[in-house]
């Protein structure tokens, strides 16, 4: 590590060298000397490791987060797909069933494209790629154990390594420890106030297995099957199957209370045949597979509001996960990670890194990607019995109302749904369902007739 008193540059610290504390360090690093602090050691391929969970589940990157992506490091795509991931049409390569339990048509010709492939290849090359960047250092089983400073500005944190405890200071620290986040404990032991927190928990479990690849399927580029849960019909139970690289498939299944998955292996096909439609059960019928069932039930929607603080500390941001973590059926917490990485690049390409009030606009900044990507997770997730304390208002119910008309009318409409896929996509505000592209189709038309099935093709189905 490059010492303070002789760097010309900032230094930066970042918590985790999770996606996005990589992310977080590469945006940061056209500014800073940035070291990433991380409790666990990286695995030298593409392989899960402890402190991520959730890499058995399936992941997908949205569009918004496929442009962050190669906005903040140019060919970092590309570099996915010449490892085995693939960039897949939505929908032309994705057979879904809507939470209204309506299929959408494949349409070809929408704009969309969504990288998927396996969590830990995904990480393995993305951390490959940051830390060739001389300007960041990586520091691995070491844990931080809390911040320093003063109610006005956090100026480094202390570690407990193998060997000792210790200080470390630096110009800015970045919280991407993620769900796990210790941030409100550690602002509050300075002096600050209690952050406003929200929880909505629809107490969804997730369990998943790898399988092979039917043989016929992998000479083709098989779609994505998605079933998603019906919050009006409780328990919501759905699923995905996610073709990934080495011709296998990561299937997930989930179930919120009353419903949820186990870890048993001879039950994980009866569930998927189980579903609102059997259509993943019949897919794996002819599947082997490659692994157990690994199960997780860390899905509650959680959001920390440290935008609204009144008073905010120089010196000190959260990113990604440590703001907001999400039911992970939605989708968008990498590509959260990435916007919200590409907000701060923005921020410090106009104030500097030492300047009073860089930190608060940096965390006004991110509160944007996780805003959004939030309001989509909740409108569907408190509907459920017990989701909240505090039930939908009159508001949230006539919008959620108004989603369900989106969704009817996107399932039949290429041009609604592009506007629908925009907002998913985390790529246009909520307020591009409101436009013309949405509304003339959903009062006028035209629309083509509801599916009564899967949309697979004969070659498809025939597997």
């Amino acid at each position: 590590m490059r010492d303070r008193a002789t760097s010309s540059r900032p230094t930066a610290i970042v918590i985790g060298a999770s996606a996005s504390g990589l992310f977080a360090a590469s945006a940061l690093a056209e500014h800073a000397d940035v070291t990433v602090i991380e409790r666990d050691t990286l695995p030298a391929g593409p392989e899960a490791r402890r402190g991520i969970p959730q890499a058995h589940h399936a992941h997908l990157v949205w569009t918004g987060g496929v442009k962050a992506f190669d906005d903040l490091l140019p060919g970092l795509v590309q570099e996915l797909v010449d490892e085995g991931a693939r960039l897949v049409r939505i929908m032309g390569d994705m057979v879904s069933r809507a939470p209204n339990e309506i299929w959408f048509r494949r349409f070809d010709q929408l704009p969309h494209r969504n990288l998927v492939c396996s969590r830990p290849l995904l990480d393995h090359v993305l951390s490959t790629r940051v830390l060739k960047d001389p300007r960041i250092t990586l520091r691995e089983n070491t844990t931080v154990l809390g911040v320093e400073g003063t109610p006005e500005a956090v100026t480094g944190v202390r570690l407990q390594s193998a060997h000792a405890q210790e200080s470390l200071q630096a110009d800015l620290v970045v919280d991407a420890s993620g769900r796990g986040t210790r941030a409100p404990q550690w602002l509050h032991a300075l002096g600050l106030p209690d952050v406003e927190v929200r929880e909505v928990n629809a107490g969804v479990a997730y369990a998943s297995r790898l399988y092979r690849a039917p043989e016929r399927a992998q000479t083709m580029a098989f779609p994505l099957v998605n079933v998603q849960a019906n919050p009006a019909n409780p328990p919501g139970q759905g699923g995905i199957i996610l073709p990934i690289e080495g011709n296998r498939w990561i299937v997930t299944l989930s179930g919120t209370r009353g419903g949820e998955p186990t870890a048993d292996n001879d039950k994980f096909l009866d569930l998927a045949l189980g579903l609102g439609d059997p259509v993943i059960g019949e897919l794996l019928r002819h599947a082997e597979p490659l692994t157990d069932v690994k199960t997780s039930r860390a899905t509650a929607n959680v959001r920390r509001y440290y935008e609204k603080m009144r008073h905010w500390p120089d010196g000190f941001a959260a990113l990604g996960d440590a703001i907001a973590g999400y039911n992970p059926v939605y989708g968008h917490g990498l590509t959260v990670a990435a916007q919200c990485a590409v907000a701060v690049r923005n921020v410090l390409r106009t104030h500097p890194i030492t300047a009073a009030g860089t930190a608060k606009r940096l965390q006004n900044a991110a509160a944007g990607p996780v805003g959004a990507a939030w309001d989509l997770a909740v409108g569907q997730d408190a509907l459920y019995p017990g989701a909240s304390d505090s039930p939908p208002t009159t508001v949230e119910k006539a919008l959620a109302r108004y989603v369900d008309r989106c969704v009817e009318t996107g399932a039949g409409n290429p041009r609604a749904l592009a506007a629908l896929l925009d907002v998913m996509s985390l790529l246009e505000p909520p307020t591009r369902l409101f436009s013309p592209d949405m509304v003339w189709p959903m009062l006028f038309g035209p629309k083509k007739p509801q599916l009564t099935g899967a949309p697979l093709t004969p070659k498809e189905r025939n597997i």
